[in-house]
């Protein structure tokens, strides 16, 4: 594929992330992509394997979503309005189409059945319940664990400064294939530019929640630390870390309970500690190789901002 379509493609997509609860048009996405407005929307569902339209829906929906589950204080109506939706009518006609549940059944998991009409059912493979979305159903289950008997966690607030990073997305969201395809592009092109593997920060932008996102369409990004004067080309891309206070969970333990483990910040030490998640992705910082050790070491980043 040609790299710098995929760059452009990702300015687009960028941009749409940017303006979620703003009214998009197909013109102004295909002029920050610098594509014809007439080719753009097939260029764009061939490389993204979904249409602008349905990319900026499924994305309302899973914020909407993360809003209901997060956000209880809110209104149905008012997670309507912040998602980009027109209406609460609107908004529940299309929630219960895409999950197969209304924003109150998702609100209130205990009280429904299982439903098979969402599409989600059929990107996972599996019949889709509300009560996956709670992390205190995980966190619950995977704490009862006796297989997390070595598991170490603890959470603290750091004061981080700005970072500067060099970055590679992963081409196929959370995959574990795609995923190690992008780390070793990525440590290899550090390494190349006189940043030694033992020395080399590692953090990984996770944008999104694998149980609301289809793996595949899950948003990740590795990224390495560098000095100001490292020149970046194509495919990689600069980005930033900013100053600012940080949740930091430090865990240790199977790759499979570490989605479980990031969750329990939200279920178990947020809603006391005086803050809430700030605008920005969770990051992942790696403390050593899962396919070497067998584990993950990592520190859990969630960007703070107080009450």
């Amino acid at each position: 594929m040609n790299k710098e379509y995929k760059v452009r493609i990702n300015r687009a997509i960028q941009y749409i992330e940017a303006n979620l609860t703003n009214k998009i048009s197909l013109s102004e996405v295909a002029d920050v992509s610098y594509f014809s407005a007439y080719h753009f929307h097939r260029i764009f569902t061939g490389i993204v394997g979904e249409t602008v339209n349905d990319y900026i829906v499924r994305r309302r929906l899973e914020g909407a979503v993360n809003l209901l589950i997060f956000k209880t204080e809110l209104s149905v109506t008012q997670v309507a309005l912040d998602s980009g939706f027109s209406s609460a009518a609107n908004f529940s006609k299309a929630v219960k189409l895409h999950f197969g549940f209304s924003p109150s059944e998702i609100r209130n998991p205990d009280k429904v059945k299982n439903s098979k009409i969402g599409k989600i059912s059929s990107k996972y493979g599996k019949d889709f319940n509300p009560s996956d979305l709670y992390p205190n159903h995980i966190t619950n289950e995977v704490m009862s664990k006796t297989n997390l008997e070595d598991t170490n966690m603890n959470i603290e607030v750091k004061e981080l400064d700005r970072q500067r990073v060099c970055t590679l997305a992963s081409e196929r969201g959370y995959e574990p294939d795609a995923i190690y395809r992008a780390w070793d592009k990525l440590i290899e092109w550090a390494t190349f530019n006189g940043i030694q593997q033992d020395a080399q920060k590692r953090f990984a932008f996770a944008y999104d929640n694998p149980t609301v996102t289809p793996v595949d369409k899950c948003r990740y990004t590795a990224s390495v630390v560098i000095s100001e004067d490292v020149q970046v080309k194509s495919p990689f891309l600069v980005s930033e870390i900013p100053k600012g206070k940080y949740a930091v969970l430090y865990f240790k333990g199977s790759p499979e309970e570490t989605i479980k483990a990031q969750l329990s910040i939200y279920s178990d030490w947020l809603p006391n500690s005086g803050f809430e998640p700030d605008n920005f992705p969770m990051l992942e910082r790696y403390l050593n190789d899962a396919r070497i050790n067998g584990y993950v070491e990592m520190e859990i980043h969630v960007k703070l901002k107080e009450l």
